[in-house]
């Protein structure tokens, strides 16, 4: 079988329509891990993945008159893009059966290399399913994703350009997996070249089917699997992909939601290519698979396997990754419900950059703040945690707490009974160290805070919005300290959606 996959590959006939893309080192991330990382480009073919390698060697091998009844495939998007290109340069129809999850710009992807779309179903599964039904009726011919040997050996085509781009030595290389076509022609043709390089298989944490397989020792059929990373979203790998990775795969990493929001800010930080969650996979793996086996010194080549983002999922991937990369800690504190309290605390935070703090009155005894903070490693937080106890305030660390992260941080306001003569303030600021704490130090120590909101969103000025409790003897005074504290303020006291929830 090694046999056949080695000649599978070397005879391939990606190159019609697929380029060899490059082999480059990440030097920020290297420096950081202390590792040789380089990045093997495939988000730069055509279609911005990998997949168009596999499906136009599949479709370059049928005949003509498979051809002339056209093709269906099922995809979660980029094996898509690679069926309607190569059905378009092989001048057949094209149908392609994606999961109603699929970001929009792999649908419109789709539709402008001339293919037909059909939407169906939650995951790559319940797609393939319906593609399967449509083949039957409409005489079409099934491209399968993953688990087709020519598909395989296609996408082994990766590895054969590997070998050729970096003659030195390579330790490992973290091949991102959803049904397993990719890293199954890799570690098939590596293995008989190269057996001393390992092959690592990436999974999400929570679309692990290979994995899970993997341990069984048979093929499981997820339940469910995670649609962030929406390119791996596969409930179950395929047969011959299974067969492959029993066989040449060295072993498994497991990285989350953070870690590959993470990943994606490197790669953009070194290369300024946005790659999707499932491109970015292989380097958060490498990265994990690095930290837990203490790796220094060592060559580690990552397959960024797709560049197809929708836009809007931009904002999640910015909020996470400094959480994934452990440059940001976020703790729950609780401290007394009096005046001083709020500069107390940021006192105790020091110059350290504050990435968020949320706090909304409620109790006349205590109080409970959302703080966030920039950190540079992951044994700060133990360090700050200790710290914060040292100095009396009750501590809860919800950097790992996902609905904290994904919810939590968002809703932390509501109506307070305790508010009285509360002034709603609107300000900005110029984002340095210590801006927070001069505007609370400025502030006459009668007047208490009942609600305050702020998130360091990488701009040159922080935004903050803060309710005060002003006795309507202080009004003149108050006027006076907002013109002498010299930051832009706007009173959204009658602001009807203040009315509504806060």
């Amino acid at each position: 079988m090694s046999n056949d996959y080695l000649k599978r590959v070397l005879t391939s006939k990606v190159y019609d329509i697929a380029v060899e893309t490059p082999l480059e080192q990440a030097p920020q991330v290297s420096a950081r891990i202390s590792n040789t990382v380089l990045l093997k480009r495939e988000d730069y073919q055509p279609v911005f993945s990998f997949k168009l390698r596999g499906a136009y060697n599949k479709m370059a091998h049928m005949s003509a008159a498979e051809l002339k009844r056209g093709v269906i495939a099922a995809s979660a998007g980029n094996h898509a893009q690679g069926v309607a290109m190569s059905a378009r340069r092989l001048g057949c129809r094209a149908v392609i059966v994606m999961p109603t999850t699929t970001p929009q710009v792999k649908v419109e992807g789709v539709k402008n290399l001339g293919g037909e779309a059909v939407l169906f179903g939650d995951s790559y599964s319940d797609a393939y399913q319906h593609a399967l039904e449509l083949e039957k009726a409409q005489g079409l011919t099934f491209v399968h994703p993953f688990d087709d040997p020519y598909v395989i050996a296609g996408q082994g085509t990766v590895g054969m350009e590997i070998l050729r781009q970096h003659t030195g030595p390579i330790d490992a290389i973290f091949v991102p997996i959803g049904g397993g076509g990719l890293i199954a022609g890799i570690a098939a043709y590596i293995k008989q070249l190269r057996p001393e390089i390992k092959i690592i298989g990436v999974q999400t944490e929570d679309s692990c089917a290979m994995v899970r397989s993997i341990e069984k020792g048979r093929r499981v059929n997820l339940a469910d699997v995670g649609l962030f990373s929406d390119g791996t979203a596969v409930k179950q790998v395929g047969s011959e992909t299974f067969k492959l990775a029993r066989e040449y795969v060295d072993d498994y990493v497991l990285v989350d939601t953070d870690a590959i929001c993470a990943a994606i800010k490197d790669v953009f930080q070194d290369t300024r290519s946005v790659l999707e969650p499932a491109g970015a996979l292989g380097l958060a793996g490498a990265k994990r698979y690095a930290a837990l086996h203490k790796l220094k010194n060592k060559t580690l080549v990552a397959i960024t396997s797709g560049a197809n983002m929708n836009f809007d999922r931009l904002r999640m991937v910015a909020e996470r990754a400094d959480v994934g990369e452990f440059r940001e800690a976020l703790f729950a504190l609780t401290i007394p419900e009096r005046r001083g309290s709020f500069l107390r605390l940021c006192e105790a935070l020091g110059n350290r950059s504050v990435t968020e703090f949320n706090y909304r009155m409620s109790d006349a005894e205590q109080a409970h703040v959302f703080v966030g903070m920039s950190i540079a490693a992951e044994a700060e937080m133990t360090k700050l945690e200790n710290s914060f106890v040292k100095k009396g305030f009750s501590t809860l660390n919800l950097t790992g707490d996902e609905m904290a992260k994904t919810h939590l941080r968002y809703m932390i306001g509501g109506r307070s009974a305790c508010a009285d003569n509360e002034v709603l303030l609107r300000f900005e600021f110029p984002e340095r160290p210590g801006a927070l704490r001069r505007f609370l130090s400025s502030m006459n120590p009668e007047w208490n805070i009942s609600l305050f909101h702020y998130r360091n969103e990488g701009g040159d000025y922080g935004r903050i919005l803060v309710g005060i409790m002003v006795p309507p003897a202080d009004k003149k005074e108050f006027r006076l300290f907002l013109d002498t504290l010299g930051y832009p303020y706007w009173n959204e006291s009658e602001n009807p959606a203040y009315k509504l929830f806060l």
